[in-house]
């Protein structure tokens, strides 16, 4: 059986990367989300398992002394987030292709560790203002976090270089679309 290939979506917080990668998943293109590991206490709605591994701060640095990780960050002060070997190995092997939600950082790495078995897209907000209103409409995090997640936008932004292709997160049907036709020439090539 031949692995999966790998497809990595980065972007600032707020840029549409899980509404992008939730809309693939559910399209025809035999993808599986790779949950990546946090030692960041889980949202109210957020499930181990399904959304993220979470695990202790103690756990997470276990993993990373004995090389468990393929990237890992601490992203933000005390908060880190990391895409197991394990996990990208278990998916491959069954034959699917393998769907990041990562930030810039996480996702250069893995292009560098998977090369050309992996596409690396960068989705663009159209501007920090609009960003900073997304952060806000979605009600999950306190004014200083989205203040906090903004700044840290500006800076993720000048990674946009670093990926394959960028892919501007306007209007969202549009934004769709030319993800899912990215996706498709990719596993076709």
């Amino acid at each position: 059986m031949k692995k999966g290939k790998l497809i990595i979506f980065s972007a600032p917080s707020g840029a549409g990367k899980t509404t992008v990668v939730k809309h693939l998943l559910k399209q025809d293109f035999g993808l599986e989300f790779s949950i990546s590991a946090t030692s960041r206490a889980p949202r109210h709605t957020e499930t181990h398992g399904k959304d993220y591994y979470f695990l202790s701060p103690e756990d997470f640095q276990k993993k990373v002394e004995n090389n468990e990780f393929l990237e890992w960050e601490e992203v933000y002060p005390g908060t880190c987030y990391g895409s197991l070997k394990e996990e990208v190995e278990r998916i491959r092997n069954k034959g699917k292709h393998v769907v990041f939600d990562v930030d810039v950082v996480g996702g250069v790495n893995i292009k560098k560790y998977y090369g050309d078995e992996a596409l690396a897209i960068f989705i663009q907000p159209p501007s920090i203002e609009e960003l900073r209103n997304r952060l806000v409409g979605r009600s999950t995090d306190a004014a200083e976090v989205i203040e906090k997640r903004v700044e840290k936008a500006a800076y993720e932004l000048t990674f946009a270089s670093h990926f394959d292709v960028i892919l501007l997160s306007e209007e969202l049907p549009v934004t769709l679309a030319n993800a899912e036709k990215l996706v498709t020439d990719f596993i076709n090539r």
